[in-house]
């Protein structure tokens, strides 16, 4: 079914930010302190593709971890590509090189970022969190290190992204001036901090994106993994104001209010996942150039791979333009 506002009112929905005093002081600080710009380590990935080059990688996140990672190029690259830097769902982490061809296929690099932590769920991973202190949560990890920002495991997450995007900057035959972040989902929140946060991206390509607009959502949805939250306020009746307080600082809409780059957005009009007033809500604090696929009778599917093809048309268009 349909959900929240009429497609015409979405077009305007801009609600308020959420409040983050010194939000800009907080990720200057954690960035300035928890980024370590080291080069990447590559070793060479030994596999039945022939058609592309694949390099299992690892790039020092927050705190110096190690998170991995795969960086895939056409076959035999000898020259300087755009790179596409891919972030996963909820519970999924890089999974294996044949999952990621798309881009190559395209004449693109990819490099694909392990989510610490997770890839139990649809896709495998290979990154542990690391041992930070973390309070009563629900199962999940909405609610992981909640107590405050600075142990919000979303803080470690987001900062990994940018250390992803800085790293492809340096990798053998990537355009550093045409770094592109993308993802589906939690994938796709993490492509708006990743813009948000690095105005060095080109563009980006947030499809059907989590962790917007999260005080609407939680109001709107029963689904999860918004639901993690209100099982936590459920149980911790006196915690709603601090809570909502420290995800503030992880909203998407936040980061789209900081964003100049190029955009391209997708939302399922029956969404009961990321329901649209959630995706219209980062879209339209966007700073940059931008766009949205709407696709009318998707759930959280989106247009899936029609959604590929139209990111694919609109990249090499954009970079066509030389924008």
């Amino acid at each position: 079914m349909l959900l929240g506002k009429s497609l015409e009112e979405l077009r305007t929905y801009r609600p308020a930010l959420p409040v983050a005093p010194d939000f800009d002081a907080f990720w200057a600080s954690t960035l300035d302190r928890y980024v370590n710009e080291s080069e990447p380590v590559l070793t060479r990935w030994d596999g039945p593709l022939e058609t592309v080059d694949v390099f299992d990688i690892t790039i020092a996140g927050y705190n110096n971890d190690p998170i991995k990672g795969w960086f895939i190029t056409p076959k035999e690259l000898n020259k300087r590509v755009p790179c596409v830097v891919i972030f996963e769902g909820y519970g999924g982490g890089r999974g294996l090189p044949h999952e990621w061809l798309f881009w190559p296929s395209c004449g693109y690099a990819v490099l694909v970022m392990d989510t610490r932590g997770q890839g139990s769920g649809h896709r495998r991973g290979d990154t542990p969190d690391g041992s930070y202190p973390v309070g009563n949560h629900s199962p999940g990890f909405m609610t992981h290190g909640v107590e405050s920002p600075e142990t919000y495991f979303y803080r470690r997450v987001y900062t990994d992204a940018v250390c992803f995007v800085r790293a492809a900057q340096k990798l053998s035959n990537v355009d550093p001036a045409r770094i592109i972040v993308g993802g589906g989902s939690q994938g796709g929140g993490i492509a708006i901090a990743a813009a948000g946060l690095c105005p060095e991206v080109y563009a980006a390509m947030p499809d059907v994106p989590f962790l917007s607009h999260i005080a609407r959502a939680i109001e709107m949805t029963d689904g999860y993994p918004y639901q993690e939250i209100v099982t936590y306020l459920r149980g911790r009746r006196d915690a709603v104001e601090q809570t909502l307080g420290t995800i503030a600082f992880f909203d998407g809409m936040n980061f789209a209010a900081r964003a100049h780059a190029h955009a391209l957005f997708s939302v399922g009009m029956h969404d009961p996942i990321c329901p649209p007033d959630t995706v219209f809500a980062a879209f339209n604090h966007w700073q940059g150039e931008k766009s949205i696929e709407v696709w009318p009778y998707s759930t959280h599917e989106g247009g899936g791979v029609d959604q590929q093809l139209k990111q694919a048309q609109w990249l090499r268009s954009l970079l066509l333009k030389g924008e």
